[in-house]
């Protein structure tokens, strides 16, 4: 995957503000299982992939709907921030003992 931004974090964000609270760890984790394959795709093909672009975060958010960036002070994006986050650090906290 890609380096992770702030705006790729905030368009993230803005995407798991479109699904229920119930639904947003499991997106957040689809979307950087697809960010991961789209990389993948980039650096062995020389191209981006069709749907979920060059490997980065916000390509792949970028293909659902999302909610136009709110304020910090937006107890629901902050909450969305933090799932996003949280997966993240899963993420790389499982390559890091691979």
């Amino acid at each position: 995957m890609r380096p992770i931004g702030p705006g790729d974090v905030a368009a993230a964000a803005c995407a798991l503000m479109k699904v229920p609270d119930s639904m947003r760890a499991a997106l957040a984790e689809r979307m950087l299982t697809h960010a991961q394959a789209a990389d993948k795709y980039r650096k062995r093909l020389g191209r981006v992939h069709p749907r979920w672009g060059c490997g980065s975060l916000m390509d792949v958010a970028g293909t659902y709907p999302r909610r136009a960036e709110p304020f910090w002070d937006d107890p629901e994006y902050l909450r969305c921030v933090m799932v996003i986050l949280s997966a993240i650090c899963a993420v790389r906290g499982a390559a890091e003992r691979e």
